[in-house]
Formats: C-alpha cells, structure tokens, sequence
C-alpha cells in the first residue's frame, strides 16, 4: 500500500469512530448511523436512546500540537452540523425526537492507548 497522510488521517478518524461508537453503546445508546452522507456533508454518529437522537462530532488527534481535538468543532463546524441534522431528521422522519449535540475527543497515546472525552450536550440548535 502506497503511504499517503489522506490514509493516515483516515485510519485515525475510523479508530476514534469506533471508540466513540462503544462508548455510546455502553451509556446506552444504539447507533443507528456511522458516516452518514448527503449532499451537504458528513455525519460521523448518530445515536438513539428512546426519544432522543444524538449526532456526534468525533475528533481524533494524536497529540495536543494544535491544541485539543475538541477545539477543532469551530462555531463554523457546529453551523455544519446543526445543518446536517436537520437534513437528516427530515429525511429519516424523526421530527418527534429531542436532539442533543455530543462531541467525543481522543487522544491516541504514544503506547498505543487512548484518552476520551465525552462532552454531552456540547452545544445547541435553534430547533
């Protein structure tokens, strides 16, 4: 296989992926999306417990050189979000659930563990 970063970067988001999807099934939650796409972008979880319906941003760093992950979900990324979300509970019929924003950091160690951070609720739409 041919090393390129675009690679590199893509294995680290899908191994925070999976660590932020066992973390949400282990509080509870089903997870009922894993990269959902449409024309406007991409949504890395979508989660349910009962009525609510959880999209989660997921930043995987493997250092804190340009501050932590969690910093990277800029006001512009959070418009984004709330954008998709909005296409995707139209699209999916789910206007009857209460929405929450979470946003799950990791940090990849050097020895090859892992630091999370789950900030539920980490903002908020005008819906």
């Amino acid at each position: 296989m041919k090393f390129s970063l675009d690679n590199l970067r893509g294995r680290l988001g899908a191994s925070g992926e999976e660590l932020a999807a066992r973390r949400m099934k282990k509080l509870g939650f089903a997870v009922v999306d894993r990269n959902w796409r449409c024309h406007a972008g991409e949504i890395d979880l979508v989660a349910r417990k009962g009525p609510l319906l959880v999209f989660v941003e997921v930043k995987t760093r493997k250092s804190d050189r340009f501050g932590p992950p969690q910093n990277a979900v800029t006001a512009r990324k959070k418009a984004k979000i709330e954008q998709l979300a909005g296409i995707y509970v139209k699209t999916k019929k789910l206007e009857d659930l209460k929405v929450r924003f979470d946003v799950i950091a990791i940090r990849w160690n050097e020895g090859g563990g892992s630091d999370m951070e789950h900030i539920e609720a980490a903002f908020t739409t005008s819906r």
